[in-house]
């Protein structure tokens, strides 16, 4: 399903288990050495997708240790992104060449938890939630606005490396699969090009949602 959100520049693997062969290395051992068997599963089992996808894309595996704010420290020339939920791990990777920054994210296809959309979303985009909820209400858009939210901050942070808030973007969900992130903070350059927003596109299927973006360079 990601796969089919992003420009054919990107390669993506998914997993919808946590297959024996999937291992780390020492590096990546030492990051999760003290954390719970489901994360060590999760940690685990993405980075085999990204190994995969890595190989697919012709580029040598390296340990993807987690660094600044916990993000994949991927190969010279690669940009990605990863993300794993209940029953769901994938990864997305791009030739720096060909793309800035990736940022992709999976979620259950279930409407978020009491309260949460008053934390994650802006008043107007409360208000937009709650006009397709009337208009769509089989769809989880809480969910999906939250799922947009996390694609647009692994698009933003590896061309920044600074944290963005919830509050700091603005995003237009469209029935048709698509999406809007308005800045509200200033946008980082590319290429002499400055990022004012970015476009996503989301689906939902067996019992999943997934969002993504793909930046051009």
């Amino acid at each position: 399903m990601i796969g089919d959100l992003l420009p054919d520049a990107v390669v993506t693997e998914v997993s919808y288990d946590d297959p024996p062969e999937a291992r780390l290395e020492p590096a990546e051992e030492a990051a999760v050495v003290q954390a719970v068997a489901k994360r060590r599963r999760e940690f685990t089992t993405v980075r085999h997708c990204a190994r995969t996808a890595l190989t697919r894309l012709g580029i040598p595996y390296r340990p993807l240790v987690p660094g600044l704010r916990g993000a994949p420290s991927w190969p010279d020339g690669v940009v990605g992104s990863l993300t794993h939920c209940e029953g769901f791990r994938a990864a997305a990777v791009a030739l720096s060449g060909d793309l800035a920054s990736v940022g992709i994210d999976a979620e259950p296809a279930l409407p978020l938890p009491d309260d949460v959309l008053d934390v994650i979303a802006l008043p107007e985009e409360g208000k937009r939630i709650v006009d397709l909820l009337a208009e769509h209400p089989d769809t989880p858009w809480d969910r999906i606005l939250f799922s947009a939210k996390e694609s647009v901050y692994k698009a933003w942070f590896p061309l920044t490396e600074q944290f963005l808030d919830f509050s700091e973007a603005d995003l237009v969900l469209s029935p048709d699969g698509s999406f809007t992130a308005r800045l509200l903070v200033p946008g980082p350059n590319v290429n002499g090009r400055r990022i004012e927003g970015f476009e996503g596109r989301w689906a939902v299927g067996d019992g999943l949602l997934a969002t993504a973006i793909a930046v051009a360079r």
